[in-house]
C-alpha cells in the first residue's frame, strides 16, 4: 500500500532546500501537468481537444513566457529557487522546439512548482497560477 504522504509529503524548506534543483524541476513538471490537465476537465472539452491544450500549456516555450510574466511577483526565496533551477545543467540536450535558455527558464518554473509542492504551500501554488493562467488552476490534491 502506498503511503499517503507521498502525494503531500510536506517537507521543510529547509529540507526542499537540500534537493537539487533538477529533483524540484522532476516534481515541478508534474505538479504543473496535473494542474493543467485538472483545470481543462472542468473546461468541458473533448478529450483529444484536452491533450492539444494541455501540450500546449506544458512545454519549455510556453513555461519560460509564464515565468517572464510572473517573476515580479515572486518573493526572493522563490527568485533564489527559479534561478537554482534555471542554472541547473541536465544532462540531456533542450526539446528542438525551444532554445537553451527557454529550457533553462521552463527549469527554473518547474522548480519553484515543485519547491512550493513539496513545502506543502498550496496557497502559493493556487496564488501563482492564478498569476500564470488569468484564473484558479485546483492544485493537485493533498492530504
Amino acid at each position: 500500500m502506498m503511503d499517503p504522504s507521498v502525494l503531500s509529503p510536506a517537507l521543510s524548506p529547509e529540507e526542499a532546500r537540500m534537493l537539487s534543483p533538477l529533483q524540484l524541476a522532476y516534481v515541478g513538471d508534474a505538479v504543473h501537468a496535473l494542474m493543467v490537465r485538472v483545470k481543462l476537465i472542468g473546461d468541458n472539452l473533448k478529450v483529444k481537444d484536452m491533450h492539444i491544450s494541455a501540450t500546449r500549456a506544458v512545454n519549455a516555450v510556453s513555461q519560460a513566457k509564464a515565468l517572464q510574466g510572473c517573476m515580479e511577483m515572486l518573493s526572493e526565496e522563490e527568485q533564489s529557487i527559479v534561478k537554482r533551477g534555471r542554472n541547473a545543467h541536465a544532462h540531456h540536450s533542450a526539446p528542438r522546439s525551444a532554445s537553451t535558455q527557454e529550457y533553462a527558464n521552463a527549469t527554473g518554473l518547474e522548480a519553484l512548482l515543485g519547491y512550493l509542492y513539496l513545502t506543502g504551500n498550496f496557497s502559493r501554488l493556487t496564488a501563482i497560477s492564478h498569476y500564470l493562467y488569468g484564473e484558479d488552476i485546483p492544485c493537485p490534491p493533498h492530504i
